[in-house]
C-alpha cells in the first residue's frame, strides 16, 4: 500500500452522520495529526465558513482541527472566481446567491458582492432563495456576467428528508438563463485543484478520501488522483462493485487504513 504525505477528506458520511458520531474517523485523524500528515476536509457545502466547521467538528464530534485544515466550495469558487477576473482583466464584482460561506468568501477575496451590474453571477445553496434573487441572476448573465456554481449537488440531507441543494438552484438559472455554469465542487476537478494548491503537494502525493463514490470519489478518479471509499455513508460497496473504474482502495471503516 502506498503512503501519502497529503490526504483531501470528505466530511458527512466520511467523518460524521449528519450530528451522529463516525469514532473510527476521529481516530484517522488522530493519527494523521500524530505523524503530521497535512490533510484538508474538502467539503461541497459553500454555506459555512472554516470556523462554523471547526466549531461544528469539536463540538459535536469531539474532534480539534484548526480553520487551515477546512476547505470548502465557497472559499474554492472565490479563489477561482479571482483568479479569473485577474487572468482576464473583469472588475471584482459579483452578485451571489448563497449564504454567508459563500459571501464572506468572495468579498475575503476583494469581490463587490452589492452590485447592480456585476462581472460574475455566482450561484450555491440558499435557504432564503426567492425569485427576485433568481431574476437578478438571470439579467446578470443575459448581461454578460460570467455564470459560476459552487457544486452540483442535487439534494442535501435533512432531519426531515433529502431537501433542494446548490445543484437544484444552480440548474434553476442555467435553465432560465440558457446558459451552462462553470462548475467547482465535487466531482469536478476544479475544486480538487485548488486544494491540492492550498496543501502544497502534488497529485500523485495525496489521496482522495470519501463515502460517496459519484461525487468524493469520482472527484479523485476525474483529477488522476488515488482515491479512498469508506462504507460509511453513502455508497455501498455492492453500488460500487458495478462501476467501471474502481477506487483505489476500499474500507470498511477509516480504523482499517494505516497513514504509515
Amino acid at each position: 500500500m502506498k503512503k501519502y504525505k497529503g490526504y483531501l477528506i470528505d466530511l458527512d458520511g466520511t467523518v460524521y452522520q449528519g450530528k451522529k458520531r463516525i469514532p473510527a474517523a476521529k481516530r484517522f485523524i488522530e493519527r494523521l495529526q500524530q505523524n503530521h500528515i497535512p490533510f484538508l476536509f474538502v467539503t461541497n457545502n459553500s454555506t459555512k465558513m472554516p470556523s462554523e466547521v471547526v466549531d461544528n467538528l469539536a463540538n459535536n464530534h469531539d474532534i480539534d482541527v484548526e480553520d487551515k485544515n477546512v476547505y470548502t466550495s465557497g472559499i474554492a469558487t472565490a479563489a477561482y472566481v479571482n483568479d479569473d477576473a485577474k487572468a482576464n482583466n473583469r472588475t471584482k464584482s459579483a452578485y451571489v446567491i448563497g449564504e454567508n460561506g459563500l459571501k464572506e468568501a468572495m468579498e475575503a477575496q476583494g469581490f463587490n458582492v452589492f452590485t447592480d451590474d456585476p462581472e460574475y453571477v455566482v450561484v450555491g445553496l440558499d435557504r432564503d432563495l426567492t425569485y427576485q434573487k433568481l431574476s437578478r441572476a438571470v439579467l446578470g448573465i443575459a448581461h454578460g456576467a460570467k455564470f459560476v456554481g459552487t457544486n452540483p449537488d442535487a439534494r442535501i440531507p435533512s432531519e426531515n428528508g433529502m431537501l433542494p441543494s446548490a445543484g437544484s438552484i444552480i440548474d434553476s438559472v442555467r435553465y432560465a438563463s440558457g446558459v451552462d455554469p462553470i462548475m467547482i465542487g465535487k466531482p469536478q476537478t476544479l475544486i480538487v485543484e485548488k486544494a491540492l494548491k492550498q496543501l502544497g503537494l502534488k497529485k500523485s502525493e495525496v489521496i482522495m478520501v470519501g463515502d460517496n463514490y459519484d461525487t468524493d470519489i469520482m472527484a479523485g478518479i476525474n483529477d488522476g488522483m488515488d482515491t479512498l471509499i469508506t462504507y460509511t455513508g453513502v455508497s455501498t460497496k455492492k453500488q460500487v462493485e458495478k462501476r467501471d473504474v474502481q477506487p483505489t482502495y476500499e474500507v470498511n471503516s477509516l480504523d482499517e487504513w494505516n497513514v504509515l
